[in-house]
């Protein structure tokens, strides 16, 4: 590969994450949550983490956030190995750069505050003046939507509302990476859409790098790419197509009838092939081409790679 066209890759990219392995010990048993997983995120990206329950992407989330160090492998922010932070450094690292939305609420909004102290005391926390912060949480409560909920507190808000507090009160911090852990895990669906599209909204207007990780695959129609996590690694990743880029952007939002109607499909699909070579085909793909053992025979035919049972 050309050395320019891999530097000016690096540049563009504001996490890279290499072959991570993160495993947790118990007195009786060691479970490995990444398995040597790689992963790069491009500055300014709206992406999703789609996986199982415990198939290593909230672990992933942790770690890109600096809530937790890998066991072995490293996470690049701009050109830096946080892995190698001191304590004092990942603390500067996540109040500066990161910004996190959880599903619970108790774990985004401090439950005795209303929604506006809520903002002002993260503000305050981060060095700004009271008038400064007052002006800037009510800017960013007009943003989300919720501005005449300024003096309720998150438990007279419902699941959405406290969704889209949560969402202000990380952007006073102006976050260059928002992580959200299955923020619209415990919501309904159109309440769902409506949290979707302000990620995008945010994503579109502010340039924010946001990382949505959850087991939602509907989500897979609405961010500009996908990457499913499945036993620690990546194993594919769905890339919007430009064509439904622009239509979502004119749209402002989720109406994706008509162009569903066309039959086309919104994504293209790809499968990833790991530092040595190896790529993971799901079972659904084996089911589809009647493949129902574990050696198979592969050649190249027209540059095209095959896969095919060994019939003797």
């Amino acid at each position: 590969m050309d050395e320019n066209k891999t530097a000016d890759n690096e540049k563009e990219n504001i996490i890279v994450c290499d072959n991570l392995v993160r495993i947790y010990k118990t007195d009786e048993t060691e479970v490995m949550a990444l398995q040597g997983l790689d992963l790069n995120v491009k500055a300014g990206e709206l992406m999703a983490i789609i996986g199982k329950s415990g198939s290593g992407k909230s672990t992933l989330l942790n770690i890109i956030g600096g809530l937790e160090k890998p066991t072995v492998g490293s996470v690049l922010y701009e050109g830096r190995d946080i892995s190698t932070f001191s304590e004092k450094e990942m603390i500067e690292y996540r109040r500066k750069n990161i910004g996190f939305v959880w599903q619970k609420s108790i774990l985004n909004l401090m439950p005795y505050l209303n929604v506006m102290q809520n903002l002002m005391l993260y503000a305050r926390f981060n060095g700004m003046k009271k008038k400064e912060a007052y002006d800037k949480a009510l800017s960013l409560l007009e943003r989300v939507g919720i501005e005449n909920r300024k003096d309720s507190f998150p438990l007279e808000l419902s699941g959405g509302e406290q969704q889209r507090a949560a969402i202000a009160m990380t952007l006073m911090s102006e976050p260059k990476i928002l992580l959200a852990d299955e923020p619209t895990g415990a919501v309904d669906e159109k309440t769902k859409d409506r949290i979707q599209e302000l990620f995008r909204a945010i994503n579109r207007e502010l340039g924010i790098t946001i990382i949505i990780v959850t087991h939602d695959l509907s989500l897979a129609d609405k961010v500009d790419r996908v990457v499913m996590i499945s036993d620690g690694k990546i194993s594919t990743e769905r890339v919007l197509k430009d064509e439904y880029k622009q239509k979502l952007d004119e749209l402002n939002g989720y109406d994706f009838e008509e162009l569903k109607k066309s039959g086309k499909d919104s994504h293209d699909e790809y499968q990833l092939l790991d530092k040595a070579g190896r790529i993971k085909l799901s079972e659904d793909m084996l089911d589809a081409a009647g493949i129902d053992t574990n050696r198979v025979k592969v050649s190249v035919v027209d540059k095209k790679i095959v896969i095919s049972m060994d019939e003797e």
